[in-house]
């Protein structure tokens, strides 16, 4: 992996920090889940436009990191952008995940806090899915590789010689260290490796059935109750499944729609949903509320549009989200010119 290409912060394009036009910004939710939110939160450097905005995570040091797909008009070509908490640019670099740049974990190990960053292998010249490219990279916080694992040919679901589809989308950490690898848009197994990389077992797979998934595109390593358990957002097939850390099929949880990914704070996880809203689920993964729901039906029309037409308040199709750490939730949405939304907690 290159070292990261640092862009210089001058003549930043702020995409919108206010209202220009002096209205308030829009109210979600109600009593100890209310946000005020701001569309259009960061400022980018001149030369850099968002693509499709996929993964956020925040730092120790309030830092936002947010993994895009770069948009087509952009000058510069870095997939991962980090900002300070008040959305002022600080540095970004990845122009080799352009077209890829997918899911973000961040987790502290000892003292260092390292990114498990997910690339699906799209985008790459002559399209389709560069075997060479899908993988999950561990990387300090700069950009500097430490770990990377490729396509699993030790897994049982998978031909040794690498011609099973497989395009990694989202990952998950145990405490113990095992890493939990979604082939969301691959043959929908969960690899499971250790914290060097070594394998372990795969499950899931293509299917309806418990234990089955359809396009596992994320999950989450759920550590709000007695035990820790596997929470999988399994998309296609509109439901959330629970496993054991060893691929044991618990159960299902319901009250979603496209359920993207996860992040927890405070024993409740927020979850974007593709089709128009954000969730809030308790402990038990029951839904709290929905956030910025648009109900018109329109998103996937909408998602292609200029920003111009997405409605204040609303979300179009939220892909992933994350808390910081006052309760504030940062929202990055699948649609071609990138959004990234602040609830800030009111």
């Amino acid at each position: 992996m290159n070292r990261r290409t640092l862009l210089a912060a001058a003549a930043p394009a702020i995409l919108t920090a206010a209202s220009k036009s002096g209205t308030k910004r829009p109210i979600l939710g109600s009593g100890e889940h209310t946000y005020e939110a701001t569309h259009d939160w960061g400022e980018l450097p001149g030369g850099l436009r968002f693509g499709n905005t996929h993964g956020v995570v925040e730092d120790a040091q309030g830092r936002i990191y947010i993994a895009h797909t770069l948009h087509s008009s952009s000058e510069r070509q870095d997939t991962i952008v980090v900002f300070d908490d008040k959305g002022r640019y600080i540095r970004s670099w990845g122009a080799e995940f352009k077209g890829g740049a997918h899911g973000l974990h961040l987790r502290r190990e000892g003292r260092q806090e390292f990114l498990y960053f997910v690339d699906t292998g799209k985008g790459r010249p002559g399209g389709g899915i560069s075997a060479k490219h899908a993988c999950m990279i561990k990387m300090t916080l700069d950009g500097e590789e430490v770990l990377r694992i490729g396509y699993p040919k030790e897994a049982p679901g998978y031909q040794p010689d690498g011609s099973t589809k497989f395009s990694p989308t989202n990952v998950a950490i145990a405490p113990n260290g095992d890493i939990y690898v979604a082939d969301g848009y691959g043959a929908y197994f969960i690899n499971q490796y250790d914290a060097r990389g070594k394998f372990i077992r795969s499950f899931g797979g293509n299917g309806k059935n418990a234990g089955q998934l359809a396009c596992p595109h994320g999950l989450i390593v759920d550590t709000r109750g007695a035990e820790p358990y596997l929470l999988v957002a399994d998309r296609t097939n509109n439901r959330l499944q629970r496993f054991t850390l060893d691929g044991r099929h618990l159960g299902f949880g319901p009250g979603v729609n496209l359920p993207c990914h996860f992040h927890a704070r405070k024993g409740v996880a927020v979850v974007p949903d593709l089709a128009a809203r954000l969730t809030l689920l308790d402990r038990d993964n029951r839904v709290i509320t929905h956030l910025g729901e648009d109900t018109t039906g329109d998103w996937q029309q909408l998602r292609t549009k200029p920003r111009s037409e997405f409605r204040p308040g609303k979300f179009v199709s939220p892909h992933g989200a994350c808390f910081d750490h006052a309760g504030n939730i940062f929202v990055a949405e699948w649609v071609e010119v990138g959004r990234v939304t602040k609830l800030r907690r009111v």
